[in-house]
């Protein structure tokens, strides 16, 4: 009964910690090119009794064992990196990329970091940055008093300036991807660091490099997150927490009964 009430106590954590996940998804739905997070479990050592396989006091060996599980233990909680529906803005500096791929950009420390919110803008000196001000690395600089911005599939910027006909080329934004995605760390504001589990970033051109999607201008991606599979997740994770708080609740009963026995 003792262990009973710690197994159920390793599930109540696990499912706090799934509630924490599901909660986290859904409270980024409207954020843009987040990815929805998925808790993953595995069970805990087992206490052998009986090894399946044992010789039987008769001829003969059992068939099945006997082992008693101690609980579950978190083992991820794992990105999935499913592309997000592609949302139209007709903003000119609203990207999004289709396929596989990240921004590059570079913060005020000078750290570089890595981003699929492709949501630009243009700071002070003509600048492409983030919505927090991070710099997109390389620097791409719109020419002052640019009459239109055009940005192609394979990320290639051009402006169309006073006084000419014809845009003329700025600079060429660069994708970058990763063999393991999942091994990226996440550091908040949709910004990603790579680690040694995610590999070395690697650089290439959109839709012209095996491996990179194409950007989309005048779009953005949005959430990835499924409104309806994470309420039924949260429902089927709260259920659980309940169902293992009665199993303590059960094995203190059950002491309670032991403890109050009378010849």
């Amino acid at each position: 009964m003792i262990r009973a009430m710690w197994t159920a106590a390793t599930g109540m954590t696990a499912q706090q910690i799934n509630v924490d996940t599901i909660a986290n998804n859904l409270a980024n739905v409207n954020t843009n090119a987040f990815k929805r997070s998925r808790a993953e479990f595995a069970d805990l050592l087992y206490q052998t009794t009986r090894l399946p396989g044992t010789s039987a006091s008769n001829v003969g060996v059992f068939p099945v064992g006997i082992q008693v599980g101690a609980g579950v233990r978190p083992v991820t909680v794992a990105k999935e990196w499913i592309q997000g529906n592609m949302r139209q803005t007709n903003n000119d500096l609203d990207l999004a990329i289709d396929g596989a791929g990240f921004f590059q950009v570079q913060r005020s420390d000078g750290s570089v970091m890595y981003t699929r919110n492709g949501s630009f803008k243009r700071d002070n000196t003509g600048n492409l940055v983030t919505g927090d001000g991070d710099m997109l690395n390389p620097v791409i600089t719109i020419p002052s008093g640019a009459l239109s911005i055009s940005i192609g599939q394979d990320g290639t910027v051009s402006a169309l300036l006073p006084g000419v006909t014809q845009a003329s080329q700025v600079g060429q934004i660069q994708l970058t991807r990763f063999d393991n995605p999942s091994g990226l760390v996440a550091m908040g504001s949709n910004l990603f660091l790579d680690s040694f589990a995610s590999g070395p970033p690697l650089q290439g051109t959109g839709g012209f490099t095996t491996g990179f999607g194409t950007v989309q201008q005048g779009f953005l991606e949005s959430s990835n997150v499924n409104l309806a599979e994470d309420m039924v997740n949260m429902i089927i994770a709260q259920r659980s927490y309940e169902v293992n708080s009665k199993t303590i609740q059960a094995a203190d009963e059950m002491m309670s009964i032991a403890n109050n026995l009378r010849r």
